[in-house]
């Protein structure tokens, strides 16, 4: 009898806690110095990619320990050049007090063309993470100094965008990733379709009320993938690796060792056209395995308006799995990942049905209460701002979070987010990551035609937290691909890898966070670098940003 009552007020123990974590945000860009507008330079003739302004990085750029932040910018129209200060991308650093300052002319990083995202990698290994800009012109490789500025090397390197047809494609999102592990990272990117300024079908209902286009007006392009020749240039292997005679029209772009194999694989998540899984056949070629493997189409059977993704563990089994975002109509798929190269939808038995109702862009697969499961979170807002063409759609949304109840069910916990969260605004880009060292995963939300907002966590609860920094010797120096086990004292096992790529045209916090409930001992951490080199911790203390570096051998 005894036994019984303590297995119940254990059971109640637990459930009273899980009530008592809250996740809850406060939004203060404007107090911190993140004054930030996206301008995708509207137009009467409607062209595509005024739609879909911009991406956010969270990186470390002057190893101060704190994250700076990066914002992609769009550019004039006809001329697709940043005319004026107003469309430059910006470069704001973290003065480790709560608040930034914007050091993008002394950087060098305004950029030149119309941005659409950003991914952060450290291509040359020396411990200094660049920029790489995704535009709908040249793309851009900024080169980082060491001293606080960035050259430009694009041209040196060779990886200004893909072509086709003699013709630069129109560049999404991107991913840094040691696609072969010869220890130096390498760059795929995501093409979204063929077009030219002023030069947009006319849709609408008459040419007087011209509308922004369905993307089945436009035609697919194939992804590229850049291989590095550790001699500051790339070669483009699209086309050896089988990457290049897939076509679609690719939006985000997220990577994930989904069979175990030692070898990254590729999500892009493409808009109106079956989703791709490129797998990574022993570092030389990629097969695409999306419909075999159950996350080319969602459950309605048919392709998707997939914008942002990203591929990470949400059960706690030790295996990644995707979730993306669409639109209205359509929800916002989550596909478990089942071991054996088979992934299920599982949207509606987790809770997700809702999100049907809803259109989302970028989106994070993050811990925000700290008790040891990963939380969704979605940047909301509709395509289309000719709304009253569409008497069911809503052109402005609110974000959404999502918390993982830790039984294969997510509850929606919006509303009780805070009053700032509440807020619609036609959101894009989101990044994530800690942005004030205090354990709670923060996230950074851009508005189409206006101002950023950061969402700085403020869940209260007496959880604890570990973030761990990687830094690879033989394996690339961002540890990019890193698979890490840990498990806490309660006996919680958790799985996460190394990546910058997330959502839609976005990258966060190269620092691996765990949530760890109420345990303050870490009992084990397991890595297992690129290089296949195996590394133990034993005995690690909660609440702490452990740096580790990979051992020679």
């Amino acid at each position: 009898m005894k036994a019984l009552i303590s297995i119940v007020i254990g059971v109640c123990a637990l459930l009273a806690g899980a009530a008592a974590s809250t996740i809850s945000f406060e939004e203060i860009a404007a107090r911190s110095g993140l004054v930030f507008t996206a301008n995708s330079s509207p137009t009467p003739n409607k062209n595509q990619p005024e739609t879909m302004v911009a991406g956010i990085a969270l990186f470390d750029y002057d190893n101060d320990g704190y994250l700076d932040v990066y914002l992609v910018n769009g550019a004039a129209i006809p001329s697709l050049k940043k005319e004026s200060p107003m469309y430059w991308n910006r470069l704001f650093h973290n003065n480790r007090d709560g608040t930034f300052t914007d050091v993008t002319e002394k950087a060098g990083v305004a950029g030149e063309g119309y941005g659409m995202g950003v991914a952060i990698g450290d291509y040359d290994n020396d411990g200094w993470p660049d920029i790489y800009v995704l535009n709908v012109t040249k793309n851009q490789l900024f080169h980082n100094n060491h001293d606080g500025t960035f050259t430009d090397v694009t041209g040196k390197a060779g990886v200004g965008g893909g072509i086709l047809n003699g013709k630069k494609m129109w560049s999404v999102s991107a991913a840094w990733v040691d696609y072969n592990n010869d220890g130096l990272a390498d760059l795929f990117v995501s093409n979204y379709c063929k077009w030219e300024v002023n030069k947009d079908p006319v849709c609408g209902p008459t040419p007087a009320k011209r509308a922004y286009c369905h993307p089945k007006n436009y035609d697919p392009l194939p992804s590229t993938l850049y291989r590095n020749n550790g001699d500051g240039t790339f070669t483009d292997v699209s086309a050896e690796t089988g990457i290049a005679k897939h076509y679609g029209k690719g939006m985000g772009a997220v990577i994930a060792d989904y069979d175990g194999d030692g070898f990254m694989d590729i999500f892009v998540a493409n808009d109106n056209h079956p989703n791709f899984l490129f797998h990574n056949i022993g570092g030389k070629k990629f097969e695409e395995v999306a419909f075999e493997s159950g996350v080319a189409y969602s459950q309605s059977a048919n392709a998707i308006s997939s914008m942002g993704a990203d591929f990470k563990d949400v059960d706690n089994d030790g295996r990644p799995d995707i979730w993306h975002t669409a639109v209205e109509n359509e929800s916002f798929p989550l596909y478990r990942n089942r071991g054996g190269g088979e992934f299920i939808e599982v949207t509606n038995p987790s809770q997700l049905f809702k999100t049907r109702a809803m259109s989302g862009w970028s989106n994070g697969i993050f811990d925000f209460d700290n008790d040891g499961w990963k939380d969704l979170f979605v940047a909301r807002g509709n395509v289309l701002d000719n709304v009253a063409l569409f008497s069911n759609r809503t052109y402005e949304e609110p974000n959404s979070v999502f918390r993982n109840l830790g039984n294969g069910k997510f509850q929606d916990v919006s509303a009780e987010a805070g009053p700032d969260f509440q807020k619609a605004a036609p959101h894009r880009g989101s990044a994530f990551g800690d942005i004030d060292n205090d354990g709670r995963v923060d996230a950074l939300v851009s508005v189409l035609n206006g101002k950023l907002k950061y969402f700085h966590n403020t869940s209260r609860n007496n959880n604890h937290w570990i973030q761990l920094k990687l830094t690879g010797t033989k394996s690339n120096r961002m540890g990019l691909g890193a698979q890490i086990r840990i498990t806490t004292e309660d006996g919680l096992k958790q799985f996460n890898e190394v990546t910058t790529a997330v959502g839609y045209g976005c990258s966060s916090d190269p620092r691996v966070h765990f949530g760890l409930g109420a345990s303050k001992i870490v009992r084990e951490i397991e890595i297992k670098w690129p290089s296949r080199i195996r590394q133990i911790l034993k005995d690690v203390a909660a609440d702490q940003i452990l740096a580790i570096q990979e051992p020679t051998q």
